[in-house]
């Protein structure tokens, strides 16, 4: 995975889904049941307990739901190199992390770092962050991406934080490569109790509404 194949898919989809779950009873059918939702790219959290052990078995099963599943909340370069070594398709982060983003630049791996003012941005993008995270999204709303435009023309933006079905469509209005969707989509009730049906049916929803 490339950050221009990263790109494709998210613009098609228009949006990523993040989960953040006290268990997860199967990665590969979680990453199932939201590719047959319509939603193909899958951001497993450092915020889950076993993270990698999760990612792992949802890399070795890509064959079957292909889904591409990536790593968020990546802190440390450790953390960075075991979300890689564990399959990780590319990696988020929720502010600017260097380290990370060396570790991600050497394993040829996308990763997408959080900013959120001006300043933050041009450094994310001088780290070598082809797709930029504004985090949280729902403090400055969607005009924000829209006025981030002007200083930096053609930036991929992701939205994360706040984002729901009844809003989505005006970050993507606003210019925003894709929207991150967090407990509408994947409510950590949900995901612990593998109710995968559910899960598909809120990802279908999500999309219609994009």
């Amino acid at each position: 995975m490339n950050n221009s194949e990263l790109e494709r898919i998210l613009a098609e989809d228009r949006t990523l889904a993040v989960v953040r779950a006290k268990a997860i009873p199967d990665a590969a059918r979680l990453a199932e049941a939201l590719a047959k939702g319509g939603i193909r790219t899958l951001e497993l959290t450092f915020t889950t307990p076993d993270v990698t052990r999760h990612l792992r078995r949802a890399a070795e099963t890509a064959g079957d739901h292909g889904a591409v599943v990536g790593v968020g909340t990546v802190m440390t370069a450790a953390q960075a190199r075991e979300a890689i070594d564990a399959g990780a398709q590319f990696l988020v982060t929720p502010g600017l992390r260097p380290d990370v983003a060396a570790v991600a630049r050497e394993a040829g791996v996308p990763i997408s770092l959080g900013a959120m003012t001006p300043t933050e941005v041009a450094a994310a993008l001088d780290l070598g962050s082809e797709i930029v995270k504004i985090f949280p999204a729902r403090q400055l709303g969607p005009q924000y991406l829209k006025d981030l435009q002007g200083p930096f023309p053609g930036i991929k933006l992701l939205p994360s934080g706040g984002v729901d079905a009844g809003n989505a469509r005006g970050y993507l209005d606003a210019g925003a490569l894709a929207v991150c969707c967090g407990t509408s989509v994947v409510p950590p009730a949900a995901v612990d109790a593998g109710d995968w049906d559910d899960i598909t049916a809120r990802a279908k929803a999500f999309v219609q509404a994009l």
